[in-house]
């Protein structure tokens, strides 16, 4: 064997290497972003578990906002269809305005204000809304870095070969966020 044949040899074997531990961290990377997604996924079913709660409620007090709570339910129903992070994304804020109206909705039933089920519901809601900007975080984060790798070169190349594309950002508004005032001087 010549020395030249032995270098050639020694060249294939490291771009070899080199592909499959692109390709590995690339599966990584999605795999990562799986899990993150199961983890947002666990924390927006506990929310469509509560909303039920939280519509009768308040349905309890406040009778003439049929239309409100038909919305809320019609929105549910889309969110917890819906597959796509995008789509999803959307649905969610959708779903977070309505629940910031019923919250309005409230404000004008001091009676339900003071309701203790009400309360527990609110403050229910509240940690869910934390666990889902935590769950949310981290997915981001995960698809931040496999999206790096997938886009920066040389590993776009191993992702174009292997099929690998971007993953998509989840962003929402929570329900328990409230606008900045504006402030006028």
């Amino acid at each position: 064997m010549s020395l030249f044949t032995i270098f050639i040899l020694i060249i294939l074997l490291c771009l070899v290497s080199w592909f499959i531990l692109i390709y590995n961290k690339l599966v990584r990377g999605k795999n990562m972003m799986g899990e993150a997604w199961s983890g947002m996924d666990v924390q927006l079913k506990r929310r469509y578990d509560l909303v039920p709660n939280l519509v009768e409620t308040v349905k309890g007090y406040s009778r003439h906002e049929k239309t409100l709570f038909e919305d809320i339910a019609n929105i549910r129903t889309q969110c917890i269809s819906t597959q796509e992070v995008k789509e999803k994304g959307t649905a969610e804020s959708g779903l977070t305005k309505q629940l910031k109206n019923i919250f309005a909705v409230a404000e004008s039933y001091p009676e339900l204000k003071a309701n203790q089920n009400f309360l527990e519901l609110q403050k229910n809601l509240a940690e869910i809304e934390d666990q889902i900007q935590y769950a949310r975080r981290y997915y981001n984060g995960t698809v931040r870095n496999y999206n790096i790798l997938v886009e920066s070169f040389p590993s776009n190349l191993i992702a174009i070969l292997s099929g690998h594309k971007p993953g998509d950002f989840f962003e929402i508004e929570l329900a328990t966020q409230r606008e900045a005032p504006e402030v006028k001087v």
